[in-house]
């Protein structure tokens, strides 16, 4: 068996890599299960590409500074395959999590499969090698890819077991862990010695080459965290400071109240097959909430909303069976709707008190239950509201 060592800096520069890409990937996909079928499939497109690639330059970062006392290339198929392979897993895990209702043994199985693509990709990258074949047992195979599973199950957790701008970033670094140990895991258990003769009909691509391209992927990822930092900046700035409404927003507000008969019935319709609880006749149009669907944007009063949730920059309204996108933001819904309706319960829930069924005391804070909402049956009321919640609640 051969010695080999690690250049310090390719490790310290892989490490950043796998953050690069995991703040990038998963920063863009925030908000992405209230976007349209069509959008959402290509953002959770270019966040597998993002963060697969991720997992790929992190690898063959670390690769380039593997010390070894011959020469050693790479097979430029195999390698192209095992950088395919990681962006196809995460695209498999990123689609479990953003179409359909997402649960969490969803997001457990996620993690699986992004832990089974990290090692997958690993060992596929690694049998590429030329000149210097890598060596390992079964049991160091079997330990590489409880540890990725783990570890990625761990970061899908805190991804998305709720997503909000702070398991945003623990996410990041939970991502940019798992894909850093788990090669630094596979590489202990991982043995090198000298090939016998030349096993491939194509030509070798030299170290070099493969520096060259994952030069060009780091700086594509580099692009993209930067074009991600500063969108996750503004998404932040709109929920904290309050939301200025947009000329186009001001613009639609008198069209809305104008809104002739045809339009009102044909919105009244699309609530009706999408579940949502049928309007009351002294709904106020001029104060009615926007959500998309379909394509179209339509219409629904504030008395028939039973909480507004914030989903990044925009939220998402319950109303009876129905979860509706809403292109506001949640300082903007709190403006435009007015407190005579909603009250906020927590930095990230707006609530009908109308549509209030009970409440519960929770030591310090509360709970606000909806039997007239199955979408939404419980929404958590903050201690800093706790007290203005129960005197609006009559208690």
């Amino acid at each position: 068996m051969l010695d080999y060592s690690h250049n310090y800096l390719f490790v310290l520069a892989s490490l950043t890599i796998a953050l690069i890409a995991g703040f990038s990937g998963l920063s863009l996909t925030q908000g992405a299960s209230q976007m349209s079928p069509p959008v959402r499939k290509i953002v959770v497109s270019v966040a597998s590409v993002i963060l697969g690639s991720g997992i790929w330059s992190m690898h063959f970062v670390a690769m380039l500074g593997l010390e070894l006392p011959v020469a050693y290339y790479f097979d430029p198929l195999v390698t192209l395959i095992s950088a395919l392979t990681a962006i196809l897993f995460m695209g498999l895990a990123l689609l479990i999590v953003h179409f359909g209702t997402r649960t969490r043994a969803k997001i457990m199985l996620a993690g699986v499969i992004m832990g089974s693509g990290i090692a997958a990709m690993h060992y596929i990258g690694m049998s590429g090698m030329e000149l210097c074949v890598p060596s390992y047992t079964v049991p160091q195979v079997a330990m590489a890819f409880a540890a990725s599973i783990a570890l990625s199950m761990a970061s899908f957790q805190v991804s998305y077991g709720r997503r909000s701008a702070r398991n945003i970033v623990m996410g990041t670094f939970g991502f940019g862990i798992a894909v850093f140990a788990v090669h630094f895991i596979a590489m202990a258990g991982t043995g090198f010695s000298l090939a016998e003769e030349q096993t491939t009909f194509v030509p070798p691509m030299s170290r070099g080459v493969l520096a060259f391209g994952v030069t060009l992927s780091a700086f594509v990822l580099s692009g993209s965290f930067l074009l991600s930092g500063a969108t996750f900046a503004t998404r932040l700035g709109g929920q904290g400071g309050g939301a200025a409404k947009a000329p186009e927003d001001q613009a639609e507000a008198p069209s809305a109240a104008a809104l002739n008969g045809r339009q009102s019935s044909e919105a009244s319709a699309e609530q009706a097959s999408s579940g949502v609880a049928t309007p009351k006749p002294d709904a106020q149009a001029e104060r009615r909430i926007p959500y998309e669907s379909d394509a179209r944007t339509h219409f629904i009063s504030p008395d028939n909303v039973s909480a507004i949730r914030a989903e990044g920059h925009y939220t998402v309204l319950y109303s009876g069976n129905a979860k509706l996108f809403c292109p506001w933001s949640i300082s903007e819904a709190e403006a435009r709707t007015g407190a005579d309706i909603f009250i906020r319960t927590h930095r990230s829930y707006l609530v009908n008190l109308d549509h209030v069924t009970s409440f519960e005391r929770k030591k310090d804070n509360g709970v606000c239950y909806f039997d007239d909402t199955p979408a939404l049956p419980k929404v958590p009321v903050s201690r800093s509201r706790l007290a203005e919640v129960r005197a609006r609640l009559g208690m």
